[in-house]
């Protein structure tokens, strides 16, 4: 019986770039675990897994729109470095959380440095980019 929206499913997967190289597995790991609709993986991920029964496998290519979404240039923002406690002195391409003037945190990747301090883009890494996954159903959990 393919998987349906509601069910519960183990998956293997594979990430690659365009260029084919892997970015993240679960391979060697455990598979993933997630109710299809819940919206606890990305929308591409749960919309390829519909229609697969167990042990079925696939390459799928999902477009940024349902993936991290498209970059947003006005989430890359200058951080002044006075607003920093004295020893922050982050790495370029270092991912570092940072905490919104409502307490909220959210993470944000150090592009480099400016006059005044940093400049920050809190874009998902994966934002703009289409995503090849190979995915493998691994269990439909009754």
């Amino acid at each position: 019986m393919p998987a349906k929206n509601g069910d519960k499913v183990k998956v293997h997967y594979t990430l690659k770039d365009i260029n084919g190289n892997v970015v993240e597995s679960s391979i060697k790991d455990m598979p993933i675990e997630f109710t299809i609709g819940e919206g606890k993986v990305i929308a591409g991920f749960e919309k390829n897994i519909i229609g697969m029964n167990p042990a079925d496998t696939k390459t799928v290519t999902i477009p940024p729109e349902d993936a991290y979404g498209t970059r947003d240039e006005k989430k890359v923002f200058e951080y002044d470095k006075k607003n920093a406690p004295g020893d922050f002195e982050p790495q370029i391409g270092q991912s570092i959380q940072m905490h919104r003037p409502d307490g909220k945190s959210f993470v944000v990747t150090v592009l480099g440095r400016t006059d005044k301090g940093f400049k920050m883009d809190a874009n998902h890494p994966l934002a703009g980019k289409e995503l090849i996954f190979d995915l493998e159903l691994v269990e439909i959990v009754k």
